[in-house]
């Protein structure tokens, strides 16, 4: 286990005033998120719950719609203006962010936790040379001078690959991987303790992807960072995370270490999703699929809300919320097919599915 302190040793900057030393760097409990819509309020996040340590990867995986990037997004909320934190704790160093007010909040929106958005073409000023928009966080956030934070730009920019004479560059002048690149130079611009990821690697071509996966695992390893994978592809998150979350219809379907999730998944969802992931090993038409659509969020199933597409269900599954079991080797599942009383002792494998770690 790496030290926490050692790695917020490495910080440039001090940690917030009203920060506990001893506390976990992010602690996420019970976070409810709702959209208000015409039709209804959409239950875009509920309940969940997840634990973040100093220099550690977490990956959230799931199908579209499921809840990834909503809960990434409300750990500084970066909501739409109709999306709203019902409930729950987002504790970064023991502080609760939730009740903070904008103003409050902004002390630690892209100084402690920063984002690299999916598309940087979209993310990007095309007005705004590169330059400018990484150092503008450092002179707004940090109150460093227009000339210091300008070299310190060009200081990130040759940091993550690139030339710090391409700060004069517009995004359109340069390549996908390069303008991703620059995102994540922005990113770090004020050393952020936790830096959110959200399918950083979307739309590039595969060797470009391998590139940027090298550079994140590069800057977490070099620099102290935690780090927040979104993504679709599963085996982005073999490769670059140390623990996976499985989201489904807003909840934690399972959660644990990559290596105990991707060679034994439990719950029905997980084994679905790595079935359905091509196998270098395997005929390539046994690929998986998980029949039907996932639920309205508006009007979401009373139990089990993976219930009506799984083909282990059974009728307590249709009528009651799964618990969180959890088990000895670090892994907690919410399914019926476990039960609670065992789990503390038993850390049995389930049925490997065929995909990642197989």
């Amino acid at each position: 286990m790496t030290d926490p302190a050692a790695i917020r040793g490495r910080r440039q900057w001090p940690l917030p005033k009203l920060a506990d030393p001893t506390a976990p760097l992010l602690l996420v409990d019970d976070l409810a998120v709702r959209f208000r819509m015409p039709e209804g309020s959409v239950k875009a996040v509920d309940g969940v719950s997840f634990r973040l340590d100093d220099g550690e990867a977490l990956g959230i995986a799931g199908e579209s719609g499921c809840g990834k990037t909503t809960t990434a997004l409300s750990l500084v909320r970066l909501l739409p203006a109709n999306g709203r934190i019902k409930s729950g704790k987002v504790e970064l160093f023991g502080i609760d962010l939730v009740p903070r007010t904008e103003q409050q909040l902004a002390r630690y929106r892209w100084r402690e936790i920063s984002i690299v958005f999916q598309g940087a073409m979209n993310a990007l000023n095309p007005v705004r040379r590169i330059g400018d928009a990484i150092a503008e966080p450092i002179e707004v956030r940090l109150g460093q001078s227009r000339d210091a934070s300008r070299k310190r730009a060009g200081e990130l920019l040759e940091l993550v690959g690139i030339p710090r004479q391409r700060a004069a560059a517009y995004p359109h002048e340069l390549s996908g991987g390069m303008r991703q690149r620059a995102m994540i130079a922005m990113a770090l611009a004020c050393d952020p303790a936790i830096v959110i990821g959200d399918e950083p690697t979307t739309a590039l071509d595969v060797m470009v992807q391998a590139q940027i996966l090298r550079l994140l695992e590069q800057l977490r390893r070099d620099l102290g960072l935690s780090l927040i994978l979104i993504t679709h592809d599963l085996s982005v998150i073999a490769e670059t995370c140390d623990r996976v979350m499985v989201m489904y219809a807003g909840r934690v379907a399972e959660e644990g270490p990559v290596r105990r999730v991707f060679s034994a998944p439990r719950h029905p969802y997980t084994q679905k999703l790595l079935s359905a992931f091509p196998n270098i090993h395997a005929d390539r038409r046994t690929l998986d699929v998980i029949p039907g659509m996932p639920p309205d969020l508006r009007n979401p199933p009373p139990g089990c809300r993976f219930a009506p597409r799984c083909p282990m269900a059974m009728p307590v599954c249709t009528e009651v919320v799964p618990p969180e079991v959890r088990f000895a080797d670090g892994v907690r599942v919410a399914c019926h097919l476990y039960p609670t009383a065992d789990a503390a002792t038993v850390a049995v494998p389930a049925t490997p599915a065929r995909g990642i770690g197989t």
